[in-house]
């Protein structure tokens, strides 16, 4: 059977579900909030037992991205992530994701071929782009004087 391409993208389109927009939203905005409102309940605690505001701010990073990371590796966190979409993926938990979801897929290639390198595979832009700026920002304070 002969189409066009504008004959298929009708067809495609006649086919395609549509998407519940509204839905999905509301989904990613509930998730997200819950786990802003959780890591904020997080740094409440470590404030009330006395920890300094960095390093309850620190806390909550690290055991967001723990619990991101520990999920992925079994299997929940992309159950939640096909449910609540950006709401998992915008917080600092999509960035563990986001690393530890190459490394479990390559793993059969090796500690150092396959995980190793796969884990920097989609992060690895992020944290170049990252300390390249950080050390730019730095030379600008301190060649303006900024820096104290």
């Amino acid at each position: 059977m002969d189409m066009t391409n504008e004959e298929y993208g009708r067809y495609v389109a006649g086919k395609a579900k549509k998407s519940p927009v509204w839905k999905d939203m509301a989904w990613a905005f509930l998730v997200g909030g819950l786990i802003c409102a959780g890591g904020q309940a997080v740094r409440h605690f470590c404030l009330a037992k006395g920890l300094e505001e960095d390093v309850a701010g620190g806390a909550v990073s690290i055991l967001l991205i723990g619990l991101a990371a520990l999920l992925t590796g079994l299997g929940g966190f992309d159950k939640i992530a096909k449910r609540a979409g950006a709401g998992t993926l915008v917080p600092i938990t999509g960035f563990a994701n986001a690393m530890v979801s190459p490394a479990l897929e390559f793993k059969h290639e090796g500690w150092i071929t396959g995980t190793a390198a796969k884990m920097f595979t989609i992060a690895g832009p992020v944290l170049v782009f990252g300390i390249s700026a950080s050390v730019i920002y730095g030379l600008i304070l301190v060649l303006f004087g900024l820096g104290g």
